[in-house]
């Protein structure tokens, strides 16, 4: 069946993208994923800063189908993939910073609002584009849980704490889409999710 998502600028601009790349040493579903990171960034340096942990795309792919939740860190993230998660899925889309009516002591809302969808949602698909404290967090809670996400995608953006977040994830038995250094944002992190979706809705028909 034809991806009838595809718009013909979309189609066009992956093509430049194909030509400007040219030979890489990603999987076909891997490459998936970086061309729409690079459609949604027009930065090219994510080649060399996308890192994805072997099954991690037959393990996103695999929730999603099954019905699992998707918890994103805010609204941004959310806005980026709903319309995707519509048209392509039937998985509950949860944004943690909307779940904490205030932060805990010590923690910043979205923080919190992870925190809480973890405990509710231990074996969700969690995708954190903007806060590397929930990012964080997240992986304290998984270290010492028996309970493991579907996957993680982590590509916060910023300055303070990104890098030792995004180390911390890298350090964790669990599937997971991460970007190395300050780059990522709630756009890249939609980007990953909506090209699992995709694929996993190209899988089923």
């Amino acid at each position: 069946m034809p991806l009838v998502l595809e718009h013909p600028i979309l189609r066009q601009s992956f093509t430049i993208i194909d030509q400007e790349i040219g030979q890489h040493g990603f999987s076909q579903e891997e490459y998936a994923i970086l061309r729409r990171v690079i459609h949604s960034t027009a930065d090219f340096e994510f080649v060399r800063l996308l890192s994805i942990s072997p099954n991690a795309v037959h393990c996103g792919k695999r929730a999603l189908l099954a019905g699992c939740p998707i918890v994103v860190d805010v609204g941004m993230v959310r806005q980026g993939c709903q319309g995707m998660v519509q048209r392509t899925s039937k998985n509950r889309l949860v944004t943690a910073v909307e779940m904490a009516e205030k932060a805990e002591p010590g923690r910043t809302r979205t923080e919190t609002g992870l925190l809480q969808a973890y405990e509710q949602f231990p074996d969700a698909l969690y995708v954190i584009g903007n806060a590397p404290t929930a990012l964080k967090a997240l992986c304290d809670r998984v270290a010492v849980s028996n309970a493991k996400p579907a996957l993680i995608i982590g590509v916060p953006v910023g300055f303070v704490g990104v890098l030792e977040a995004k180390q911390q994830l890298a350090t964790l038995a669990v599937p997971q889409i991460r970007t190395a250094g300050r780059k990522g944002g709630s756009s890249v992190a939609a980007a990953i999710l909506n090209a699992l979706l995709v694929l996993a809705w190209e899988a089923q028909s």
